[in-house]
């Protein structure tokens, strides 16, 4: 089975790609920092691009177009820190009046914690005046993912769909992607005792070690796309998140004192990475559910060939 990106797969992602960098360049990354509030015009040209309808039917208004294409452009939101609940609106398009359009931003709880940026939460079928009197503001580590907590004794949530969680997993591997690119920015051209710091074998071996762990996510992503098997994404869930987090880590070690100053991106996608590995089944429910499917014999498959 070819997991190859075809020319036209290549030519919608390089599409939302272009338009990330004229209306999200890294100086609106910053200024959204300061801002605390998603750009309302951003989200609609997210929709005019077709980012939320991208698996609607023609019929409906969509683009018509399936998983694999839309974990590409997740992939790229992840790259750029794109900010917002844009899994959660995603999944609403065609459900939610707007949410395709990018007119509406919906948000799905998650365990105790909702984003506040959201208009409507489609889970737990509350007008946004109604939740605003009973949820807390919580701080979180990602000054990009505002959360507010719901009150104890409210309804449980339903658990996030698979698509949900493969969605979030090719953030996770483009962000993954970006910090390989920031590191090897890093060593090639800072310089110490007279040569650039990638010259080091001790750096090398990080950068060669954080492009491994970028493309084993991205395949199993890619993989999981195709197949839509349960296990297989939690397989890519599994990989994407330790790459947005190990290599976030091994980019700050590349990058020395400079990865840790608020001028640096490097620490905003590590908190990011944490942020949305939380958000989701724990590592361990992943791990449970990737081994219950390795340890269950094929039906009709004899035991020594499994």
């Amino acid at each position: 089975m070819d997991f190859r990106p075809t020319d036209d797969q290549r030519a919608v992602r390089n599409g939302l790609r272009d338009l990330l960098a004229r209306r999200f360049p890294r100086e609106e990354l910053r200024a959204a920092l300061e801002r605390g509030t998603l750009d309302r015009g951003l989200w609609r040209a997210l929709g005019d691009a077709g980012l939320f309808a991208l698996r609607l039917p023609e019929a409906e208004g969509g683009v018509g177009l399936g998983l694999p294409e839309a974990v590409l452009l997740f992939e790229e939101a992840g790259r750029a820190l794109l900010p917002g609940p844009l899994v959660d609106t995603h999944l609403a398009a065609g459900t939610v009046k707007g949410a395709a359009e990018g007119e509406v931003v919906v948000t799905a709880q998650v365990g105790e914690l909702i984003p506040h940026f959201a208009d409507a939460d489609v889970v737990r079928d509350l007008e946004r005046e109604a939740l605003a009197r009973t949820v807390r503001p919580v701080r979180t580590v990602d000054p990009l993912t505002p959360l507010h907590r719901v009150p104890a004794g409210a309804a449980a949530p339903p658990e996030p769909s698979a698509e949900s969680i493969l969605l979030t997993a090719a953030e996770q591997a483009g962000s993954a992607a970006r910090t390989v690119e920031l590191a090897v920015q890093h060593a090639r051209t800072r310089e110490q005792f007279g040569q650039a710091v990638g010259a080091f074998q001790a750096v090398k071996h990080l950068c060669a070690q954080m492009l491994v762990r970028s493309e084993m996510a991205r395949t199993a992503v890619h993989a999981a796309a195709v197949t839509g098997a349960g296990a297989e994404i939690a397989a890519a869930k599994l990989l994407a998140d330790e790459a947005a987090e190990h290599n976030a880590r091994d980019c700050l070690q590349v990058c020395g004192g400079m990865g840790f100053t608020w001028e640096s991106d490097v620490h905003l996608h590590l908190k990011r990475a944490w942020v949305r590995a939380a958000r989701g089944p724990s590592r361990a429910r992943l791990e449970r559910e990737l081994a219950d499917a390795l340890l269950t014999e094929p039906a009709g498959q004899p035991a020594d060939q499994v």
